[in-house]
């Protein structure tokens, strides 16, 4: 009896269960970086550039989020592996237990007692000389097994309060960021727009390219001229929101639409950023574009995004590159939508899009030909 079990065993120690990289460390990195973001949104008021130092914080918290999100979805997956695992595996525990019950209660003279006679009784005591060390490690392998499980469960229950936190400090930082924008004079001027004239060339245009036209006729005088010149970070610019492209230029939506430009999906209330130094030629409203930014970084090269909730700065202003020009759509993710694991890997926490288009000499060209996209470029 003590031979078949013995045989059992070298069967059952022959496969082990999955191992896999440790995501509870994940997601505590995660909750140290906002941890860190929140020390920065306290020490932003006293930073002589607060917009700077807010830009830096509201971006610490979008990426402790991202991670936290990461982290925890990654939590999520390995307790359900390792609870289908125990479970599935119930039986054999409950062997490994009888089993080690029996070696361990069993008196010697019944444990040399074998039908075989003494060769048997070497054998089976040679068997369980070799099994013994190795069912050891397996019921240690098991007990961590379990102990993980507990460990993922309480990291999980304790993770609301962080995202919450997370949450509300990233909602403040992008509120003081909003005012301390407006609040800037620090900037310098190309020109001021003149409202009227502004409002006039909006009702008098019914395309892109026809507003790009007369975005000289903006200005309440003269435009000062710029010598600017980003030709070498052709092909290098970052994307001006964290996220995913989804249509390139010149391809066709569910509509059959297709648009001049790049759409990129981003998340709800994704800071939106200038790639590069340029003039702000116009921000609000326009056509049928929602709120738009355009950005002039050289002349007769434009930056047109599309698609904000809000925006900020105003035209005429040189700002440089990575200052914040405005939020995205959307609400705030709940605690429970990040723990979600559901749709998780197709970037369906990306809600909101982003329309990019660069036009030079007023003609659209391919965005992938200034932008690093992941695409090749």
């Amino acid at each position: 009896m003590i031979l078949r079990a013995g045989l059992l065993l070298l069967a059952l120690l022959a496969v082990p269960l999955q191992s896999a990289a440790d995501p509870a460390q994940a997601a505590r990195d995660a909750a140290a970086q906002l941890e860190t973001a929140s020390v920065h949104l306290q020490e932003a008021a006293s930073s002589r550039d607060r917009v700077k130092a807010l830009t830096t914080t509201v971006q610490a918290f979008e990426a402790g989020l991202a991670a936290m999100r990461d982290g925890l979805r990654r939590v999520a997956r390995r307790e359900a592996q390792l609870s289908a695992q125990l479970a599935a595996r119930g039986e054999e525990v409950s062997s490994l237990l009888g089993i080690i019950q029996t070696i361990e209660t069993s008196p010697p003279p019944v444990l040399m007692v074998h039908p075989s006679g003494p060769l048997g009784a070497a054998r089976s005591a040679m068997m369980l000389a070799e099994v013994t060390p190795a069912l050891q490690a397996r019921v240690q392998s098991l007990k961590a097994d379990l102990d993980e499980v507990q460990r993922l469960r309480l990291l999980q229950q304790n993770a609301a309060r962080t995202l919450e936190e997370g949450l509300a400090g990233v909602q403040s930082a992008r509120v003081q960021l909003s005012t301390a924008i407006a609040d800037r004079t620090t900037l310098p001027r190309r020109f001021t727009a003149d409202p009227v004239r502004t409002a006039i060339l909006i009702s008098s245009t019914e395309t892109l390219s026809g507003f790009a036209d007369g975005l000289a006729e903006i200005a309440g005088g003269e435009i000062t001229a710029s010598e600017a010149d980003i030709s070498a970070l052709r092909g290098s610019l970052p994307l001006p929101v964290e996220g995913l492209v989804l249509r390139g230029y010149g391809e066709r939506d569910a509509a059959g639409i297709a648009r001049p430009g790049l759409l990129v999906a981003a998340r709800p209330r994704a800071l939106v950023t200038a790639p590069t130094a340029a003039t702000i030629r116009y921000r609000g409203p326009l056509l049928d574009l929602g709120n738009v930014v355009i950005l002039e970084p050289q002349p007769e090269t434009l930056f047109v995004l599309s698609g904000l909730a809000e925006v900020f700065g105003e035209a005429g202003q040189v700002i440089p590159g990575g200052t914040p020009v405005g939020l995205m759509s959307g609400e705030n993710p709940k605690p429970d939508a990040i723990l979600s694991t559901s749709g998780e890997g197709g970037g369906t926490d990306r809600t909101e899009t982003l329309y990019i288009e660069v036009r030079m000499d007023n003609s659209p060209v391919d965005p992938e030909t200034w932008f690093r996209t992941g695409k090749g470029g």
